[in-house]
Formats: C-alpha cells, structure tokens, sequence
C-alpha cells in the first residue's frame, strides 16, 4: 500500500516538471529552404537529405546461339518410329497423323528415330545390330544430345560425367576398328561427321611437385654422366702412363 502511494507521488512530480519545461522552451518548428537542395548532400536541422538517384531499367541479356541441334533436320510431319510401318497410319485422316507424328512427340522419341537414322548409315546389312560401327552410331547420337544438354545446363556434372564416359567408349571402339578394318573406320567417320585426334603416347598431369621432381631427376643424370665421363678420362690417362713407364723400363 504505501509503495503504491509512493509511485503515484514520484510520476505527478515528473509529469509536472515536464509541464513546466515545455511552457519554458517552446520548440521550433522543421524548416527546410528548397535552395539548399541542389548540392549534392544537404543538411536541414538534424536530418541529412541524399541526392535524388535515377534507377535504370536493366538491358536485356542476348541469348546464346549455339550449334544447330542434331533432330533440327526432322521434318515435324514425319511420323514415329512405332508408328511408320503401321500401313492404316498412313491412310487415317490429318488429325490423328499430328497426333502420331514427330510434331506432338517427346524428346525421346525424336532421339531414338535419330539414332536409327546414323545406325542406317554405317550397318553393315539390315539385320546388323551388334556391330562396332552400330554401336559407334549409337554412342555419338548419345553424345550429341548430351552436349546439347550441357549447353543449356552447364552445371549438371552428373550427365557431363555420363557424356565423357560416352566418349571414351566410342574413343576405344574406334581405335580398335582402325586397326582392324580401316575402310571400314574411315566410313564410319565420314558418314557419321566424326573428327578422330590420335591419343598421345604418354599423358600425365603436369604439377608443380612432378615438373621440380623431374628437373631434379635431369640435374643428377646430367651429374652422374659429367663423373662417369671424368671417370673414364682418368683410367685412360692412367694406362697411358702404365704403358710409357713400362716401354722406358724395357
């Protein structure tokens, strides 16, 4: 009871001080002079004013060009794979042939009936399916479409992962097919537009720890052959002597 009157005392106390104050100093009112705003900062009182920033609409960015993909050459009015030997698809009317037809399909269907058209290019009969040069077909539409994908997802290091490993596949296809049939491997990429680079004889990653290790292996050599050389040098001037020194004592 009494910390309650207490309270009450002390806030009356402060709210008069508080009148007495405010009827003592009147305060001024904001002022800001319109001329003072064409600096490049200006203050008013406390505040400061920055200078007005024009925002720009950001360019639009150019779309990439790449190369022209490999299923460009597929007329949309062709029809699909399963579908082609199917003879009432090609007597049926205008509506349902869109549907069947490469206008309205995935991608993956587009990618199979390319495949079947490189396959077409290099087998060697019609019932060849196992072959090197069907299997080399087979691995550089698969290539293709991954480097395709890549262009447009630079990042997807799974697939960019399966496309090298694509690729060393066809690389060893390929070497043994030039050794074994070369007619055969000079068709196979020129059908199929592919550029064969020979492998180097030796690869190894230059590093800094193998480039100083090897120039330290050169240094000793180049030592060990400059002493061997001295060597070899001594011992003959050594017989020399032995034998001058014999044919005097005779």
């Amino acid at each position: 009871m009494f910390t309650n009157i207490a309270l009450r005392t002390v806030l009356k106390s402060s709210t008069g001080v508080l009148r007495e104050l405010s009827s003592a100093t009147p305060v001024k009112p904001w002022t800001c002079n319109s001329a003072l705003l064409t600096g490049p900062r200006v203050s008013c009182g406390s505040f400061a004013i920055p200078p007005a920033v024009r925002h720009y609409a950001r360019g639009a960015k150019k779309k990439k060009t790449g190369p022209p993909s490999q299923l460009s050459d597929l007329p949309p009015t062709m029809l699909r794979m399963d579908y082609a030997a199917v003879p009432l698809a090609q007597t049926t009317d205008d509506l349902v042939k869109r549907l069947l037809s490469l206008e309205l399909a995935c991608h993956s269907d587009k990618l199979q009936l390319k495949k079947e058209q490189l396959v077409a290019k290099v087998q060697r009969d019609e019932n060849d399916r196992d072959s090197v040069e069907v299997r080399v077909a087979s691995l550089t539409a698969r290539i293709r479409n991954y480097q395709e994908h890549l262009q447009k997802h630079h990042k997807d290091k799974a697939n960019k992962r399966r496309m090298l490993m694509a690729i060393d596949r066809r690389k060893k296809l390929l070497k043994h097919l030039r050794l074994v049939r070369y007619d055969a491997f000079e068709r196979v990429c020129e059908q199929l537009g592919i550029t064969y680079t020979f492998p180097p004889e030796y690869y190894r990653r230059a590093t800094r720890r193998w480039v100083a290790k090897k120039a330290l292996c050169i240094k000793v050599f180049k030592e060990v052959q400059k002493q061997k050389a001295e060597k070899r040098l001594q011992m003959k001037k050594s017989i020399a002597s032995t034998g001058t020194e014999a044919a005097k004592a005779q």
